[in-house]
C-alpha cells in the first residue's frame, strides 16, 4: 500500500475522499489521439461513496501529477477496486462536424474547448492560418490532428495538445523539452530500431489543379543522395487553395527525408515532468554510434509505487525537424 510521497483524493459532489490506495499507480500518456489516463486499485470501504465522473487528482512528493475524471470501475470481490480515470482529452473522442477558413491550430482548439465547455490552459500561438476545411462528422481529436499535421507540413513546427493538471495546453514540441538524461544508468533496459519502411520519403511531388490557367501545377523537392541509397520514397499529394506549394514540399522533404528511429525505454527513473510529447535527452549506444541527442516522447506510462517511480518510454527521433 503507498503510504508516502502520493495523495490521491476523489470528489465525489461536495465530498472528498482520501482512500486507501495500493501500490502500482499507473498514469500514461500518448501523444496524438488518447487522452491522459490514471489507474489505481483501492480498498473497498463501506464509507466510500464514488461514482463514475468524480473528479479524481493525484500529487506525487507535492508535484501536481494528473487531474481528471472516473470513466469505469470493477470490484473483484477481494476488498479491491480497480478505478479508471481520463484528463479531460477523453472527451475529444466526442464527434462533430466543423467547417473553417483562414483559422490557425489554435483558434481551432479554442473553439473545440468553448463548444465542449472544456477548461483552457495556455494554448501557444501557431500563427499559420489554414485556408479551408470541412470535417465533417470526425471526432475532434482527428479534426485536431489534422489541423496540427497541415500546419507541421507548411511551417515545420510540431505542436503538442495535452491536459496540464486539468487545463487544455498547445505547446510547441520545442518547449517541450526536459532536463534529464536516458543512459544506462537511468534506463534499465532498452531496445532499438531503424526503418525506412513508413513515414520516409525522399522525394515530394504536390500538384494544383489551377482553375484559372486550367493547368496542374507540380511542385517537387528530392534527396538526390538518399535516392540513391534507398530508391525512390515518393510522398505525392493534391494541394488545397492557398498553399505554397514549394515551401511546402521542400518543407516536407526537411521532415520527412530520414530513417525512422524508435527507443523503448523500460524501467527509466522517474520523473513527473515526462509525458508524451515531451523532448529528453537520450545518451546511448545505437547501431554501433554514440547518440547524444533529443528525442521525442510518444507514449509515456509512470509506475507509482511506495518509495519508486519509474517510467516506460517509447521514444522516436530522426523523422522530425527540432
Amino acid at each position: 500500500m503507498i503510504t508516502i510521497d502520493s495523495e490521491l483524493i476523489i470528489q465525489n459532489g461536495k465530498k472528498y475522499y482520501c482512500p486507501a490506495v495500493l501500490e502500482g499507480i499507473e498514469w500514461s500518456t500518448e501523444r496524438i489521439g488518447a487522452p491522459g489516463q490514471l489507474t489505481f486499485k483501492i480498498l473497498e470501504d463501506k464509507k466510500l461513496k464514488i461514482s463514475e465522473g468524480n473528479a479524481v487528482r493525484f500529487k506525487y512528493k507535492g508535484k501536481k501529477v494528473f487531474y481528471g475524471f472516473i470513466f469505469s470501475r470493477q470490484t473483484d470481490g477481494g476488498g479491491e477496486i480497480s478505478v479508471t480515470a481520463y484528463d479531460q482529452l477523453r472527451y475529444l473522442k466526442n464527434k462533430e462536424t466543423y467547417v473553417y477558413e483562414n483559422k490557425t491550430l489554435t483558434e481551432v482548439v479554442k473553439k473545440i474547448i468553448t463548444d465542449f465547455s472544456l477548461r483552457e490552459g495556455r494554448l501557444e500561438d501557431t500563427k499559420y492560418k489554414i485556408p479551408s476545411r470541412v470535417e465533417d462528422n470526425q471526432t475532434l481529436f482527428d479534426i485536431i490532428a489534422n489541423a496540427q499535421d497541415i500546419t507541421m507540413m507548411n511551417k515545420g513546427k510540431m505542436y503538442v495538445l495535452y491536459d496540464d493538471f486539468g487545463k487544455i495546453a498547445l505547446k510547441d514540441i520545442s518547449n517541450m523539452k526536459v532536463d534529464i538524461v536516458i543512459d544506462k544508468t537511468t534506463g534499465q533496459k532498452y531496445n532499438y530500431s531503424s526503418s525506412i519502411d513508413s513515414e520516409t520519403y525522399n522525394q515530394i511531388k504536390l500538384y494544383y489543379d489551377n482553375k484559372e490557367t486550367k493547368e496542374r501545377e507540380i511542385y517537387i523537392a528530392k534527396s538526390t543522395k538518399n535516392i540513391n541509397s534507398w530508391g525512390v520514397l515518393q510522398y505525392y499529394e493534391k494541394l488545397q487553395d492557398g498553399e505554397n506549394g514549394q515551401v511546402k514540399a521542400d518543407t516536407l522533404l526537411k521532415l520527412y527525408n530520414a530513417r525512422k528511429k524508435t527507443l523503448n525505454i523500460t524501467k527509466a527513473i522517474g520523473d513527473y515532468r515526462v509525458r508524451a510529447g515531451s523532448m529528453v535527452v537520450v545518451s546511448l549506444v545505437l547501431d554501433n554510434k554514440k547518440v547524444l541527442s533529443y528525442m521525442l516522447v510518444e507514449k509515456c506510462k509512470h509506475i507509482y509505487n511506495d518509495r519508486e517511480h519509474w517510467m516506460d518510454l517509447t521514444l522516436r527521433g530522426g523523422d522530425f525537424s527540432v
